[in-house]
């Protein structure tokens, strides 16, 4: 029986072959709902849908969040995605390669209605707003 040998730079690629056939990807979600439903969403000032969504994300850390919805108050804030401790530098490399491993954050709003304004209390707060700028020299 003869015996093979391979070299070993050989062996590095077809290793390196196995591996990334085999690699998984962490896949990084965001559900984002509301109360009520159907609000337009906005992070880091692009509109990404209306709620109830789930959206892909790239990094973790803090996102500008903006929801807006007919008769309700716009809502603006900021919500972070928070990284878990095996996304950190040296864990991450191991986890990569696991097959169907998720990271899913779960965000959730409520959104307050516009209050009913009476035309003549609009009126009476533009001229206070009127005589104070007048006043002011």
């Amino acid at each position: 029986m003869a015996i093979v040998a391979i070299p070993i730079h050989q062996t590095a690629w077809l290793l390196i072959a196995v591996t990334l056939g085999f690699a998984g990807c962490v896949e990084r979600t965001i559900s984002i709902t509301s109360n009520p439903q159907g609000a337009l969403v906005y992070l880091n000032d692009e509109e990404v849908g209306r709620t109830p969504l789930v959206i892909s994300h790239r990094f973790y850390g803090v996102y500008s969040v903006r929801l807006e919805l007919d008769d309700h108050k716009p809502l603006w804030t900021k919500q972070e995605a928070k990284a878990p401790w095996w996304e950190f530098p040296g864990p991450d490399l191991v986890a990569e390669a696991i097959p169907g491993l998720a990271v899913r954050q779960q965000w959730h709003f409520d959104l307050d209605l516009l209050e009913d304004l009476d035309p003549s209390a609009i009126e009476k707060r533009a001229q206070q707003l009127s005589q104070m700028l007048e006043e002011k020299p």
